[in-house]
């Protein structure tokens, strides 16, 4: 018999058990802050692409080969990762996560080849494998009857992170040199202590927690349907972190060609970018909440073409302007797209998150290294008047089916 498609309702449950089930702001913001270190630390490689291009002579394609490297070593483990701890819950390996990101930057402070900037970029992303399904699985964990809400602020985190990392970069690692990146290290440790408090609350509610995913109904969609359904999400994806690869990689070098801006200057402008990035992600979660997923991906997929058609035609001054607003729509889709998929499966949230978290680390990495050799084969504007277009693929959305709240 069909059923309604749902979104995570709660169990009919004695009156007594409903507050386990309110949302738990002090641990979500806990782990939102461990984002932040987390990311902040990791954005530290993509801030210093530039020193790296100029002290070891490095091509374009070598820079996304980098990228490629970082973001596939931490896509290929995520999925497998949030497969296993579905099954079996390994709360305290956040705080072993964080220390493979600080591994990494100890080993990309010394580094002084492009081999060595590989393995250290490999550590960095093992880093992210380890830590961010299972921080999702917190955040939902903690949410309550507001997964939206917790997955953006789980998020604002890391996009607070990955603006704050440049900024850092500029203000201490350009004027010290490659080296100062080991004192990066240090928040690390503030990371493994929050996380290992973190662990203990998770450890303490994994058990409910996973009976509750795991008794949900399904939501009425055969395999096939909720296949092909993954397959459209997958490809609203690659719309959205090509795009972003494009900025996140290459933006500096586009304002320091086009524009002839200094480093400093340069970071400056991607930091603001960034900072946008950050600030849209806070919507897109509690809006998902109260309109509905599906209604956030249009507006932020789709939406955003108007500005990404505009931005390799115009000055600096409405190149910032626009690089915000991009930043500002399209990082709400990722929040909703994550609730979307996990409410699509209910019950298999690390999974879900792993997925996702991955796909998005793979198709960036790809999209660096593949945006990487055009730029080096064409031009650095190339790349943006070509990007312009992929959020046009934001027009698959009307395929996807709507979930409606039980």
């Amino acid at each position: 018999m069909d059923k309604p498609l749902s979104t995570d309702t709660l169990l009919a449950m004695p009156a007594v058990a409903e507050p386990r089930h309110g949302t738990t702001y002090p641990v979500i913001a806990a782990i939102s802050f461990s984002h932040l270190l987390n990311d902040m630390m990791q954005s530290v490689l993509l801030a210093i692409y530039p020193l790296l291009k100029l002290g070891l002579n490095l091509s374009f394609a070598q820079i996304g080969l980098i990228t490629l490297t970082y973001q596939f070593t931490g896509s290929l483990l995520q999925p497998l990762i949030g497969l296993y701890t579905d099954r079996r819950p390994m709360p305290y390996s956040l705080p072993f996560g964080m220390g493979f990101t600080m591994l990494g930057l100890l080993s990309l402070s010394q580094a002084g080849s492009f081999g060595a900037v590989l393995f250290s970029a490999m550590l960095i992303g093992m880093g992210s494998s380890v830590f961010h399904p299972e921080s999702s699985r917190v955040a939902r964990m903690a949410a309550g009857n507001q997964p939206g809400l917790a997955q953006s602020l789980f998020q604002i985190g890391g996009n607070l992170g990955s603006a704050i990392g440049p900024l850092l970069a500029a203000l201490i690692i350009v004027p010290h040199g490659q080296a100062s990146a080991a004192w990066f290290s240090l928040f690390a440790l503030v990371g493994v202590v929050v996380l290992s408090f973190v662990g203990r609350w998770s450890s303490q509610h994994a058990a409910s927690f996973h009976k509750r995913m795991r008794a949900h109904a399904g939501n009425g969609l055969s395999r096939r349907q909720i296949g092909w359904t993954l397959t459209i999400l997958g490809l609203l994806m690659f719309s959205k972190f090509f795009y972003m690869a494009s900025l996140s990689s290459y933006y500096t070098f586009y304002l320091m060609d086009k524009f002839h801006l200094s480093l400093d200057s340069a970071q400056l402008y991607l930091f603001a970018f960034l900072f946008a990035v950050a600030a849209g992600t806070v919507l897109g979660g509690p809006v998902g909440d109260r309109i509905g997923r599906k209604r956030v991906i249009w507006i932020s997929i789709l939406g955003v073409a108007p500005f990404t058609l505009l931005l390799p035609h115009v000055d600096l001054f409405w190149t910032s302007v626009l690089s915000v607003i991009i930043g500002l729509i399209l990082a709400s889709a990722f929040s909703a797209i994550l609730v979307y998929a996990q409410e699509l499966i209910p019950g298999k949230v690390g999974t879900v998150s792993g997925l996702f978290f991955g796909l998005a680390f793979g198709l960036g990495g790809i999209g660096a290294a593949l945006l990487g050799q055009l730029a080096d084969a064409t031009s650095i504007e190339t790349v943006y008047q070509i990007c312009a277009y992929l959020p046009l693929i934001g027009l698959l959305t009307v395929l996807l089916p709507t979930l409606k709240k039980g």
